[in-house]
């Protein structure tokens, strides 16, 4: 698809003023919400808010609202995306102030890991205990379980693994598993955890979803579960556990439906409440992966949240790139 001309001048009008071509290099880092732009831009929300507006009617963000928040986001594909990153690659790497908002994106993000680091450090010992809060457990299980499908599987990795208990649960159907996790007090007590089980071809690693380090293709299970709301770009981590899954393998992400729970952003780190079905499986399709399922666990009682889990599969043909 192609854009007439007057589509084109619509673009080129929206992108080509200081401010909104600041918040479009932004975005092209990452998604972000509209407070963190304030931050970032020192400037006013309703100011920020217009231009966002602008760029939005163009066709060269999307918006979507996560509860009392709102995020954005450039244009997934289509001809202005094309159009953008033309744009935006033509900005030269010494530009001042593209160099001062990094530095301060890259504050943002600092006391957002901060944030979560003190979150997981002081919830750690109970961590089973905090998301018994919100799902029932036992059924969530049994649904992970069906959902991963009958193994036996060669290589398990489990990306963000808290307290290891999808090692302990799945481990017993996998030749060897390796557990990722930023937080040194998370992975302590999954090797405890692991060891207690019975685990012997378990690695627990520090490492980062966004970069595990592991080797393309190398796993024919990926679980991510109860992640993805705690991160500032879903998307990449999504695109990161699929470039480990192998041909015939499968990525299992587990999460929640969109809520309205805030309280949750606050008292439990949460950056988004919950996601959408075609947010997920347009993440999974970009990836590389197709035979996308969805399965739904609504709570037990209200208000609660509903669990979801999202599986696809890679195709026989092997992955092309390598770590």
């Amino acid at each position: 698809m192609e854009l007439r001309s007057e589509e084109v001048v619509d673009a080129l009008r929206a992108a080509g003023e200081p401010t909104r071509l600041r918040i479009l290099a932004l975005l092209d880092r990452e998604e972000l919400a509209v407070m963190e732009l304030c931050q970032i831009l020192d400037q006013s929300q309703p100011r920020v808010s217009r231009h966002l507006k602008l760029l939005s009617e163009a066709g060269l963000i999307e918006r979507f609202p996560d509860g009392a928040w709102v995020f954005y986001r450039l244009a997934a594909s289509g001809p202005r995306r094309v159009l953008l990153d033309q744009i935006l690659s033509l900005i030269t790497s010494g530009d001042r102030v593209a160099q001062l908002d990094g530095e301060r994106l890259q504050e943002v993000r600092r006391l957002r890991t901060e944030t979560a680091a003190a979150y997981f450090s002081q919830n750690a010992a109970r961590w089973d205990q905090v998301r018994s809060l919100y799902v029932a457990e036992a059924s969530v299980e049994q649904a992970i379980v069906k959902a991963a499908g009958e193994g036996p599987f060669r290589q398990l990795v489990d990306l963000g693994t808290g307290a290891g208990r999808m090692l302990t649960l799945l481990g017993p159907r996998v030749q060897s598993a390796v557990g990722l996790d930023l937080s040194q007090q998370m992975l302590n007590i999954a090797r405890a955890n692991v060891a207690k089980a019975g685990l012997a071809k378990c690695e627990l690693r520090h490492g980062d979803i966004f970069s595990t380090d592991l080797a393309s293709a190398s796993a024919d299970l990926v679980v991510v579960h109860q992640v993805l709301h705690y991160l500032n770009d879903p998307a990449a981590a999504v695109k990161e556990s699929a470039r480990l899954v192998g041909a015939g393998g499968r990525l299992l992400i587990v999460d929640f439906a969109p809520h309205k729970l805030e309280y949750l952003r606050e008292q439990h780190a949460h950056r988004r409440l919950g996601f959408h079905d075609h947010e997920i499986e347009r993440w999974m399709l970009t990836a590389g992966l197709g035979k996308i399922k969805v399965t739904t666990l609504p709570p037990a009682v209200q208000p609660g949240l509903t669990v979801k889990i999202w599986t696809a599969e890679r195709g026989r043909e092997p992955l092309r790139s390598a770590a």
